[in-house]
């Protein structure tokens, strides 16, 4: 949530980065600003009654001490509508406070200065590409056949128990998902990452801290007679892990991996685009989270990023980097890298990572704060990176590696699914 003593005083930056990400409610930051200065003048009319019902409190103890009943009783008839007043201000922010928020929430974050514009994903820009795209020939299979073929993964299987979107793995197909999760936490854990299991269903509150609530209610898949929410990521339940917290510097960088399944309803994902693993409803997915010194945000993302790529790397996948512009970005997010591995059987890429940098936006929601060397109150600043989701990532294991003899499993994961073909 955007902190409104900013959209105060920088409310004509405040729109131009609001056109960037292609918000249409512009007319929203001038409610905000009139609303916070009618909230402002309450709480001054406030104080003052305030302030002058105390004064004369303390005149009329003083004159009762000093037997001055009489004079006492006289002032204090003058008095009586103070607390009328008080009430009556009291109710009238409260209405306003309430209405300052519902329009503050609906508010996405500001992208930050290198963001490109851009409405689209066409108008991303790509930052760098690795690897090179293997050729396989005309007679490649896509990871949907050779997932059939082998025997690695059944859809149909999945859309009896559950509906279409909950594939069920099987055989090597299991054994490659829970390979991924351990090299993927085992990597994680290498560089600095502390492990955390965490709850798949999360309350409003954790909801709405990540920005998910009200922007994505309609995509989470929401138990109704709990009130909880399916996780559409490890992000919400970890960075909620700190929610009303004041930190201390010293223990910058907080970070966090964890592995769950996530839970996305996607409404509209129908056709060719969307077929095999290329979008779930259910998946898994190794999360990273870093709680940072608001100075150190766009460091880490850097960091996260190359991290991400490390990964890649060991995987042997070809794969580029995207900064997202203004209109492809996430709500929350003031600055995102999309990683994209290429799909030498479909002949696309295929997003398989996203790290972003919110900045304050969650922690403002949130109130995670750390008091900085001068003592004052900080907002930190907030990160998360797949790393990595799994599905993208097995459809492109999958195609790109296969050969006459099946499918070859990069050396690096050898270890952790205990097969170097999968035939």
């Amino acid at each position: 949530m955007l902190q409104i003593g900013y959209i105060r005083e920088n409310r004509d930056e405040v729109i131009a980065g609001l056109q960037k990400k292609n918000f249409k409610e512009l007319n929203l930051v001038d409610e905000v600003v009139a609303l916070d200065e009618s909230r402002r003048a309450l709480q001054s009319s406030s104080e003052s009654i305030a302030a002058e019902a105390n004064s004369i409190a303390k005149q009329i103890g003083d004159l009762m001490r000093q037997g001055k009943k009489e004079e006492a009783e006289a002032i204090k008839i003058t008095t009586s509508g103070h607390k009328a007043q008080l009430k009556e201000l009291s109710d009238k922010l409260l209405r306003i406070e309430q209405e300052l928020h519902n329009k503050l929430v609906q508010l996405p974050n500001l992208p930050h200065h290198s963001v490109p514009a851009g409405v689209s994903a066409e108008d991303n820009e790509v930052v760098l590409e690795h690897g090179v795209i293997p050729d396989l020939g005309a007679n490649a299979l896509p990871h949907w056949e050779l997932a059939d073929k082998y025997k690695l993964i059944d859809f149909e299987l999945g859309t009896k128990i559950a509906g279409a979107g909950f594939p069920v793995y099987t055989g090597k197909g299991a054994r490659l998902q829970r390979g991924l999760v351990n090299f993927f936490l085992d990597e994680a854990i290498k560089v600095g990452y502390s492990e955390t299991q965490v709850p798949h269903a999360v309350n409003e509150a954790s909801a709405y801290g990540t920005g998910q609530l009200p922007d994505k209610e309609g995509q989470m898949y929401h138990i109704t007679q709990d009130d909880l929410y399916m996780i559409p990521t490890a992000e919400v339940p970890l960075t909620n892990l700190y929610r009303d917290e004041i930190l201390k510097e010293e223990q910058f960088p907080i970070m966090h991996c964890a592995y769950t399944p996530c839970f996305r309803r996607e409404a509209g994902s129908y056709g060719a685009h969307v077929r095999g693993l290329n979008r779930l409803h259910q998946f898994d997915k190794v999360e990273t989270v870093q709680i940072v010194h608001a100075e150190k945000s766009y460091e880490t993302l850097e960091e996260m990023s190359s991290y991400v790529q490390s990964l890649l790397q060991k995987l042997e996948l070809p794969y580029r980097v995207l900064r997202l512009c203004g209109g492809d970005m996430s709500f929350g997010s003031a600055l995102t890298y999309d990683m994209e591995t290429y799909s030498a059987a479909q002949q696309r890429w295929l997003e398989v990572s996203s790290v972003s940098n919110f900045e304050t936006f969650q922690s403002n929601r949130l109130k995670v704060r750390y008091r900085d060397a001068d003592g004052k109150m900080t907002l930190a600043h907030t990160l998360n990176g797949s790393a990595l989701a799994l599905p993208r990532i097995v459809a492109t294991l999958l195609e790109n590696n296969q050969t006459e003899k099946g499918i070859k499993i990069p050396a690096a994961l050898v270890p952790y699914v205990g097969f170097e073909y999968i035939d």
